[in-house]
């Protein structure tokens, strides 16, 4: 009897587990004058004009923003005017960090550093800030692309960061600089 019961929980927790577990498709695109590549969940979509003046209210609003059906989860590409190499990387680095450590004193640091991914330095910090009605994990990347600094910011609200803190990482991982 004890061993039924072993057997019907085991099979119950793999079928609970499974019914949560929900992968996530990605697939490399081409992007900003096919100059990075970047990995970009299949489901994604190009958010429209009306939606990133809604959500990015400043006039510097990301250069492309791929997002979920809800706009809650989002990944954002802006390619700054702001002069950019890979020696400039460290003081980009330490400048970003000192600016969000300002802007968001009660923010929840995860990780800052730089990194070699495909052959360039690529600074990151990842933290959940606070919002109106929530906390919004972001990882937020950056290199150089044709002598500017380009931003890459991945986001979402705090109650889905276990599911996409990974796939977060893999879409840093993927950049590639053309």
């Amino acid at each position: 009897m004890n061993r039924i019961k072993i057997i019907i929980l085991t099979i119950l927790a793999i079928a609970l587990t499974s019914a949560f577990t929900v992968t996530i498709d990605l697939e490399t695109k081409s992007l900003l004058n096919e100059k990075v590549e970047l990995k970009i969940p299949k489901d994604f979509d190009i958010m429209s004009e009306e939606l990133m003046k809604l959500k990015y209210p400043s006039d510097r609003r990301p250069t492309l923003v791929y997002s979920n059906e809800s706009g809650g989860i989002n990944i954002a590409l802006n390619l700054t005017q702001n002069q950019a190499s890979q020696q400039m990387i460290p003081a980009y680095q330490d400048n970003f960090v000192q600016t969000f450590k300002n802007l968001y004193p009660s923010a929840e640091w995860k990780d800052n550093g730089i990194k070699m991914i495909n052959g360039k330095k690529v600074g990151y910090l990842e933290l959940v800030t606070p919002a109106i009605d929530t906390e919004i994990y972001n990882l937020l990347f950056f290199t150089d692309l044709d002598g500017k600094l380009l931003l890459c910011t991945f986001n979402c609200t705090k109650k889905s960061i276990d599911k996409w803190t990974p796939i977060a990482k893999e879409i840093m991982n993927s950049l590639k600089i053309k």
